[in-house]
């Protein structure tokens, strides 16, 4: 007899074959069957009228302190998300210790949403989310930046003998389970390294068979440059390659998708196993200081708040954002409208409101050295992309999901809460931009090839038994920039390792997630 049994419904696979009428049927944490006349079952649920599909995989997250939250937290469960990767953008919560978490000073706290950061090395770090039973399952990549950070602080050159001590930790990362190794290479200290340091560190990857993720140096005026060095990071290392959230920044850039996805497959005919994720907004969401130069940032937080707070070093900051010819920053690549900020440490009156709306009458540059002055870890969603761009790279096979979202606490990007659900509602019912079956895909199987994850990604017998049951004519999320924690619609059930964690919509408040280990 059977655990479980979903009857009735239309089985979406996840490897982008059509829907079918049929059964699956669940035993302990596996999918054992799926057809017809399966037999009994110590459980079943009627889901006749609903789409039945893997439970979705978030490619690209920054959940890594969410497990460790006192209260479980749900908000990716409602959207059919049960994996999550997590470590992003270089910045993984280990390995960590005093010295790092003091150099990184707010960065740190900012994506920790209320947790405290601690020292701890990677085993510990993923002991730690095991202990405290994550909610969903977790697959953590170790970052580029907190490497460099450990081994080297903030500074802009590498000292003797960091290079070397960064790929041991890597490989001690690896050894422990971590899935992947991500770059952020917008942020300090991970934007101070160059193409050989990366390859070094992509080379560890390599011999532990771990992909390398990648936020590319640049995503607006030298798009171009930065996905050729993405590319020859994974020809040079051997790895398979995630170029994270896929976007054409800046509205003189807008346009410019066709050239992203040339040089994607261009790569893939090379030989390079490369592919790409995407959130399905306009606006993406990131540190305030992101609309610095890095050279603001050398030497570290103490150091960049002198710098602000010297008229010279303000005045030399201003020209370098405002120098369209170098990749410094966004600045000069949006206007102060474009602006939302979204979280801060010390003037919570700031939170909701755009620079535009701050400065006032007064001098834009000027009001974002202040605010930064009071919390130099301040976040913010930022309008960069044109909905044509957003659409034809979501359009692409080699393009999956993944939402980048924020820690589920206050003003975050609504992808936090509902980019998974925004794409079957939006993108694929209401503009028919993408078929059901291939969106499925989109958000399973494509991600669980990339980052190896055996046995997730798809319905059939053997995989594990994790499933989310969706309404396709009622999914959708109604969260804005302004209210972005709405509730999704549509996500009826969600089966974890083959316990239902959502039923009728409702959280039964069990936190059944794992660890995944690469």
């Amino acid at each position: 007899m059977h655990d479980l049994v979903l009857r009735g419904g239309t089985v979406y696979d996840g490897l982008g074959g059509p829907g079918a009428a049929a059964d699956v049927a669940v035993t302990g944490d596996r999918v054992v069957a799926v057809g017809a006349d399966l037999g009994p079952a110590r459980r079943e649920i009627d889901v006749t009228g609903l789409a039945v599909a893997p439970g979705f995989i978030d490619a690209h997250s920054h959940s890594d302190p969410v497990p460790l939250m006192p209260e479980p937290q749900p908000f990716k469960l409602f959207q059919g998300v049960t994996t999550e990767i997590v470590g992003n953008c270089g910045f993984s919560f280990a390995p960590l210790d005093d010295a790092t978490i003091e150099a990184t000073g707010p960065l740190f706290a900012e994506l920790a949403g209320g947790v405290p950061v601690v020292p701890r090395d990677f085993a510990g770090y993923l002991a730690d989310i095991a202990a405290a039973g994550p909610t969903n399952h977790i697959a953590a990549l170790v970052g580029h930046n907190t490497l460099r950070a450990y081994a080297n602080g903030m500074d802009e050159r590498l000292r003797p003998g960091a290079l070397e001590q960064m790929c041991r930790l890597a490989d001690d990362a690896f050894a422990a389970g971590a899935v992947g190794l991500s770059s952020g290479l917008i942020y300090p200290p991970g934007s101070y390294g160059d193409t050989a340091e990366l390859v070094a560190l992509a080379r560890v990857a390599h011999r532990w068979n771990r992909p390398y993720t990648t936020h590319m140096r640049n995503e607006d005026d030298r798009l171009g440059e930065a996905l050729d060095e993405a590319i020859a990071i994974a020809t040079q290392a051997r790895v398979r390659l995630q170029v994270s959230h896929c976007k054409v920044a800046g509205q003189a850039n807008h346009g410019n998708a066709k050239l992203l996805l040339a040089k994607l497959h261009e790569a893939r005919l090379a030989g390079v196993d490369v592919r790409g994720d995407q959130y399905p907004y306009r606006a993406g969401g990131t540190f305030l200081n992101a609309l610095l130069p890095g050279a603001a940032l050398v030497g570290g937080t103490d150091a960049m708040l002198a710098r602000l707070g010297d008229p010279a070093d303000r005045a030399r900051l201003r020209a370098l954002a405002e120098d369209l010819t170098q990749p410094n920053g966004f600045w000069a690549r949006v206007t102060p409208a474009d602006v939302l900020i979204t979280t801060h440490a010390t003037r919570p009156e700031v939170t909701g409101r755009t620079l535009a709306e701050l400065a006032g009458a007064g001098d834009a540059f000027d009001t974002l050295c202040e605010v930064l002055f009071a919390d130099p870890g301040a976040g913010m969603v930022i309008t960069l992309m044109a909905e044509d761009d957003v659409e034809t790279i979501m359009v692409d096979p080699l393009v999956g999901i993944g939402s980048d979202n924020g820690p589920p606490v206050g003003l975050q990007h609504p992808r936090t809460w509902g980019c998974f659900p925004r794409v079957l509602g939006e993108y694929v019912r209401e503009r028919g931009l993408l078929t059901l079956p291939e969106a499925v895909r989109k958000m399973t199987s494509a991600i669980a090839d990339q980052f190896g994850l055996t046995g997730r990604g798809y319905v059939g017998a053997g995989a594990v038994a994790d499933l989310v049951v969706f309404d396709p004519a009622t999914i959708g999320h109604d969260g804005t920039y302004a209210v972005p924690d709405v509730r999704p619609t549509g996500v009826e059930h969600v089966v974890l390792a083959g316990h239902v964690v959502v039923e009728a919509g409702r959280f039964t408040g069990e936190r059944r997630g794992h660890v995944v280990r690469g």
